[in-house]
């Protein structure tokens, strides 16, 4: 990471800003990928990088949704015209790891970038792997999610059945398709994706 930010993918509907915030970067060294909306994004995902978004309503939720569709993580920052304090925490509580109020200079940007960067490697991982984990087990039904917090709490088929007066026939069919939607390969994987979703402490 010594050398800086490799990479800032910016999404924003507005193109005089997109086109402001490109050059202000592009000053200082940093390599911009510009995408009016989530669905160009979407098309082309990058290897790595920071995304910096326009806070829109809904925007940041539906960022990290195609992120956990698409298996890829990236940090998420932030970013609107004079932001009010609420929406910021908003933001943060939607996933985002940082917050500016745009205008900003190039300098301040990338200084915001590089304390983005160091975030993400620590809370970053984990609120990561818990956002991605919470959209895996979001796709469950209700009797998988049942039969996964069986699973995690170490019961057998028979026991999870009896707990939820199915069969141990079925627990297992459940439990097959709760495997293949969290794209588990074993119970162990299962349970981790669990644990990470906050299902089981």
């Amino acid at each position: 990471m010594e050398q800086g930010i490799s990479n800032l993918i910016l999404i924003d509907n507005d193109m005089r800003r997109r086109a402001a915030i490109s050059h202000a970067l592009s000053s200082a060294n940093i390599h911009v990928e510009p995408f009016e909306n989530l669905s160009e994004l979407a098309n082309s995902w990058p290897r790595s990088g920071i995304i910096l978004i326009h806070d829109e309503a809904g925007a940041i939720d539906e960022l990290i949704e195609n992120m956990s569709l698409h298996g890829e993580w990236f940090p998420i920052i932030a970013f609107s015209e004079n932001p009010a304090a609420q929406r910021i925490v908003g933001a943060i509580l939607d996933g985002a790891i940082d917050y500016i109020a745009w205008p900003i200079t190039a300098g301040e940007l990338n200084q915001t970038l590089e304390r983005a960067m160091l975030r993400a490697e620590g809370v970053g991982n984990a609120k990561l792997r818990e956002i991605m984990a919470r959209a895996r087990v979001d796709r469950l039904t209700r009797r998988e999610r049942e039969v996964l917090g069986g699973v995690a709490s170490g019961l057998s088929n028979r026991l999870i059945g009896e707990k939820l007066s199915i069969s141990p026939r079925t627990v297992e069919i459940h439990r097959a398709n709760m495997l293949n939607k969290l794209g588990a390969n074993h119970t162990s994987d299962a349970i981790r994706i669990a644990i990470e979703a906050a299902m089981v402490h």
